[in-house]
């Protein structure tokens, strides 16, 4: 599990998120169990032209050159396909820049990562809009082992996920899941809607991953919708 390691080693990483509704920038010092900076700005769409200058204002304000920095860890998706292309794009040119190493968070932990705790029992859905009646959608258990494995997903299976128990429920979809909540299952025990996850739980899940086990790659359920010209010809 991605949440196993609560006590990373000491170091300061870099962490990027540009994958759903936000476009944000934090460096969090484990040590210190504090962040030297961070900043959220929400937007839709403008992620290529808002990140770079974010990621500089929130080096200056940490006081740190990126040789400073242990690690860098990005939000890899699921989520917009241009928007992890920019943030997974900035942090391995960073990675390569400072000779350091990338990892990659999904959205889907960073937004479950809040409600996991070790004597928990409450089951946490994290869901994101895949449009057309979808979500992208894992399912954890209360101290964070998978129950459902992240998938794209029609609302009747994450209904599915009641069977686990009352639930909370996290994400950009996660008012649209319980306004269509079956009223035969326990209803959700909390529900929050962000548009984006907490940039601070992705810094605090990149500190604690293992870089073999989290590539910086895009991490998208599905095909993306953009094709390129050569894929539109072979239609």
């Amino acid at each position: 599990s991605v949440f196993t390691n609560p006590s990373p080693t000491i170091m300061l990483v870099l962490a990027i998120d540009t994958a759903l509704e936000s476009c944000a920038a934090a460096v969090l010092d484990t040590e210190a169990e504090a962040f030297r900076a961070r900043q959220s700005l929400p937007m839709q769409r403008g992620h290529a032209e808002a990140l770079m200058p974010l990621i500089a204002e929130v080096m200056t304000a940490s006081h740190l050159p990126y040789a400073a920095l242990d690690r860098i860890a990005v939000t890899v998706g699921p989520g917009s396909f241009t928007g992890l292309r920019v943030g997974i794009s900035a942090a391995r040119g960073l990675g390569l820049a400072a000779n350091r190493p990338v990892v990659g968070i999904t959205t889907l932990a960073a937004y479950a990562a809040p409600l996991i705790e070790e004597e928990s029992e409450t089951p946490v859905i994290a869901a994101i809009d895949a449009r057309h009646g979808h979500v992208y959608a894992q399912v954890f258990s209360g101290d964070g082992a998978t129950l459902i494995k992240p998938a794209i997903m029609p609302l009747d299976e994450v209904f599915r996920a009641a069977r686990f128990g009352a639930a909370h429920i996290v994400g950009d979809a996660a008012e649209m899941l319980a306004a269509q909540w079956p009223p035969q299952f326990e209803p959700p025990v909390s529900v929050d809607r962000q548009g984006a996850p907490d940039i601070a739980w992705v810094a605090w899940l990149g500190a604690s991953v293992d870089p073999d086990e989290a590539p910086p790659r895009p991490y998208y359920l599905r095909a993306p919708d953009a094709k390129t010209k050569a894929e539109l010809a072979q239609r």
